[in-house]
């Protein structure tokens, strides 16, 4: 079955190509209870093997790693901002097992002081496994592919380095690795998924901040998450990626946000970049047939 390049999407396994497959797994990603701890990304560079970055201080707060790449699956930002000063008081987020944490009232991270003006807001951000993969659609040699789980991986042993993927995707997550030049990002972990093992990044995390399951039944826990943080007055949290009529399908793994997605360098309306290919090839190949008709006739006409 041919991929399908854009909109809602009911089966995405289906769509490429497995007649009988398990549910669509994907991660909820919850920052309002992320405490920035990176367990997150030490368990899936332990667990996938992946290379270090060296591990030298960037300047940026304690974010060492800065972004999402080849050798970075897993990033947890630290993003600071300038808020009013307020009285300190407390508003209990929800963290699991925990007590309320030290934020201001109507704040929304913990690390925030009531004298400084300044408020964290922390994020372990990661591959989107999005419904529609530019970066799958893209591949010439088939190194990307649609899992069972509805999830996108990169064989690297067939990945060629051409590079495609890398500005095909619209979150700027897929990297080529400068050691051996071919690409690299998160499987989700594949290879517990096919033993029915959680992802590494999701059995680390201390405080559920990084929920693994069906996606169906994430979006509407999300969703309830939501409710429940504007009944306690954060206003500002929204879900990011788990709407089916965004410009890329919905995401396989998606965010509770406390403030705008730029705010924690995510795009604000993300668009699939290989959506119109279909209409380019059409245009390409009508602007082909007319060239081959002109010549036809010119070479006609020479003849009379």
């Amino acid at each position: 079955m041919a991929n399908s390049l854009w909109g809602p999407l009911d089966d995405v396994q289906g769509d490429a190509g497995y007649d009988q497959h398990p549910p669509r797994m994907g991660f909820f990603t919850d920052t309002s209870v992320c405490i920035g701890c990176k367990a997150c990304e030490v368990a899936c560079k332990e667990w996938n093997e992946v290379l270090d970055d060296s591990y030298v201080l960037s300047g940026m707060y304690y974010d060492n790693t800065q972004a999402l790449g080849a050798s970075t699956w897993r990033h947890v930002a630290f993003v600071e901002k300038p808020a009013e000063p307020k009285p300190l008081t407390t508003t209990d987020l929800g963290l699991p097992g925990m007590g309320p944490p030290g934020a201001m009232e109507g704040d929304d991270q913990g690390a925030a002081s009531g004298d400084s003006g300044v408020r964290w807001l922390m994020s372990s951000d990661v591959c989107k496994h999005c419904t529609h993969a530019a970066c799958l659609d893209v591949c010439p040699t088939g190194a990307l592919f649609r899992t069972e789980f509805g999830t996108v991986v990169v064989q690297p042993d067939v990945c060629n380095g051409c590079g495609y993927c890398v500005p095909a995707c619209p979150y700027g997550v897929i990297d080529l690795r400068k050691e051996d030049g071919r690409a690299f990002k998160c499987t989700l972990c594949y290879d517990r998924l096919k033993v029915d093992e959680t992802p590494a990044c999701a059995k680390a995390w201390p405080t559920e901040s990084i929920q693994f399951g069906e996606l169906s039944e994430l979006r509407e826990r999300a969703a309830r998450r939501v409710e429940e943080l504007h009944d306690k007055g954060v206003d500002v949290a929204r879900l990011y990626g788990a709407d089916p009529e965004d410009g890329v399908g919905g995401d396989g793994a998606f965010f509770l946000l406390l403030d705008e997605p730029e705010v924690y360098g995510l795009p604000p309306d993300p668009v699939l970049t290989t959506r119109d290919l279909g209409s380019i090839w059409k245009h390409v190949g009508a602007a082909a047939a007319t060239l081959v008709g002109v010549g036809v006739a010119s070479f006609l006409g020479r003849r009379r």
